[in-house]
C-alpha cells in the first residue's frame, strides 16, 4: 500500500512540475511579446501599413492595387474599399461591387476637383432589396508634383460616421505619398538610364578610329593577331551598347576594361603598362554598369597618350570588411589641383543634363576625365552621398581615381 502511495505521489509531483514549466514558458513568452493593447494596435497598423505600402510602391496599376486593396481595407476599416485611376475601378475589397459606376463617377469628380467627398443614399441608389450599402467616402490621391492620380473609396453599410471620413482621408494621404515615392523610384531608373546612355555616346570616335586602324595594321603581317583584336573590340562594343541591366558585377566591368586595354596595348606597345591587384573574393560584387571603365579610359587617354615614355595604369581592388574599395591610378602628367577645384565648382553650378559637365570640365582641354562627374552621380545616387569619386592630382604627378562600393545593398543586384 506505502508503495502505491509513493507511486501516486511521484505521478502527481511530476504533474505538476510539468505544468510549472508550462506556465513558467508561457509567461516567458508574454514578457517577449508586445505586453499592452496600445503596443498591439500599433503593431498590427503599422504592419498592415507596410504590407499596403509595398506594392503601391511599384506604381499604382490593377495588379499592385489587387495586392494592397485588402490591406488599405484593413487600415480604414469600411464595409468595402475601392482604388481608382483616373479611368475606373482598379481593384475592390469588400463590398460595393454592383455600385461601381457610381463610385466611378463619384471618383472622377473628386479627382478633377482634387476635394474629398461623402455619398449617401440619394447618390448610391439601389434596386437591390438586401443591399447593405449606405454611404462611402471619396478621397483623391494625389502623386508626385501634386498630380492627382487616383481615388480612395470607403464604402460604409450605414451613413459614414466622422471617424471612417478622417480615417479615409489619412490613409488616402499616406497613400498619395507611397505612390509619389514610387514615381521618384520611376524617375531614378529613367535618369540611370540616361546617364548611362550618356556614357555610351561618349566612347570615343577617336577611339573607334584608332581602333580599327591598330587591328588594320596587323591585317597583312600578323592575321592572328589582327582577329584576336576584331573579336576583343565586338565583345568589348557589345558589352559597352548591351540593352538591359542597371548594374553589373565587378568581374564583368574588369572582362571588358582587359578587352580595351587589349585594343590599346595593340596601339602603343611596350610605352601602355598595366598593373592589376583584384582580391578575388570582390569579384562578384555589384557596380553601376560601366563606372569603372571610363576612369581607364581616362587614365589612359588624358594621363598617358601625352606623356613620352613608358607609362602605367593600375588598378586595385581590395577588401575592406562591408565594402570594397576600388582604385584607377595613372603615372601620367596629371592636371593642376586648382583646375579640378573650378571643374566641381562649374560642375556644381551647371545647368545641362547629365554627362553635361565633368569634374575637370574646365582649362585648356575640355573634354578632360570626360564621363566622370557622370559617374560619381550615379555612385551617389546609388549608395549614397558618402560614396562619391575622390581625385587626388598634381601637374606632372599623375592621377589617382578612388571609390567604394558597398558589397550588399537594398534593391543593388547584377542584370537589374
Amino acid at each position: 500500500m506505502g508503495g502505491n502511495l509513493s507511486g501516486v505521489f511521484g505521478v502527481v509531483s511530476l504533474l505538476v512540475a510539468l505544468g510549472a514549466a508550462v506556465f513558467a514558458v508561457v509567461r516567458l513568452r508574454a514578457r517577449r511579446g508586445i505586453a499592452t493593447a496600445t503596443q498591439r494596435a500599433t503593431y498590427e497598423v503599422l504592419h498592415t501599413a507596410g504590407l499596403a505600402a509595398e506594392p503601391l510602391r511599384a506604381g499604382l496599376s490593377a495588379a499592385n492595387a489587387a495586392k494592397a486593396v485588402r490591406h488599405l481595407r484593413a487600415l480604414v476599416g469600411a464595409a468595402g474599399l475601392a482604388l481608382t485611376d483616373r479611368e475606373g475601378v482598379l481593384a475592390l475589397d469588400g463590398r460595393g461591387g454592383h455600385h461601381e459606376a457610381q463610385l466611378v463617377a463619384a471618383a472622377g469628380r473628386a479627382v478633377a476637383s482634387g476635394r474629398s467627398t461623402v455619398l449617401g443614399d440619394p447618390e448610391l441608389r439601389c434596386d437591390r432589396v438586401d443591399c447593405p450599402v449606405r454611404g462611402a467616402v471619396v478621397a483623391p490621391l494625389t502623386g508626385a508634383d501634386g498630380r492627382r492620380v487616383g481615388a480612395l473609396v470607403a464604402v460604409a453599410d450605414g451613413q459614414p460616421e466622422p471617424g471612417l471620413v478622417q480615417a479615409t482621408l489619412e490613409t488616402a494621404h499616406w497613400a498619395g505619398n507611397q505612390l509619389a515615392l514610387a514615381e521618384l523610384d520611376s524617375s531614378r531608373e529613367r535618369l540611370a538610364r540616361a546617364e548611362v546612355r550618356a556614357l555610351r555616346a561618349q566612347i570615343s570616335p577617336h577611339f573607334i578610329y584608332n581602333a580599327l586602324t591598330a587591328i588594320g595594321s596587323f591585317v597583312r603581317t600578323d592575321p592572328d593577331r589582327a582577329r584576336e583584336l576584331i573579336l576583343e573590340f565586338a565583345e568589348f562594343t557589345r558589352y559597352s551598347f548591351r540593352a538591359h541591366g542597371e548594374f553589373t558585377t565587378l568581374a564583368e566591368e574588369l572582362r571588358s576594361i582587359d578587352r580595351y586595354l587589349t585594343i590599346e596595348r595593340a596601339r602603343f606597345g611596350d610605352r601602355l603598362q598595366v598593373r592589376l591587384q583584384i582580391a578575388p573574393e570582390v569579384l562578384p560584387v555589384t557596380l553601376p554598369f560601366l563606372c569603372l571603365q571610363p576612369l581607364v579610359e581616362n587614365a589612359v587617354r588624358h594621363g598617358l597618350s601625352r606623356k613620352p615614355g613608358t607609362g602605367m595604369v593600375s588598378i586595385e581592388a581590395r577588401d575592406a570588411g562591408t565594402e570594397c574599395h576600388i582604385t584607377v591610378e595613372d603615372d601620367g602628367v596629371g592636371m593642376d589641383p586648382s583646375t579640378l577645384t573650378a571643374g566641381i565648382a562649374e560642375l556644381a553650378g551647371a545647368a545641362g543634363g547629365p554627362g553635361d559637365a565633368t569634374l575637370a570640365g574646365v582649362g585648356d582641354d575640355p573634354g578632360q576625365h570626360v564621363g566622370l562627374s557622370n559617374v560619381d552621380e550615379r555612385l551617389r545616387s546609388v549608395f549614397g552621398d558618402g560614396f562619391g569619386l575622390v581625385v587626388e592630382t598634381g601637374l606632372g604627378s599623375g592621377t589617382k581615381v578612388s571609390m567604394r562600393v558597398p558589397k550588399f545593398h537594398p534593391g543593388v543586384r547584377a542584370g537589374s
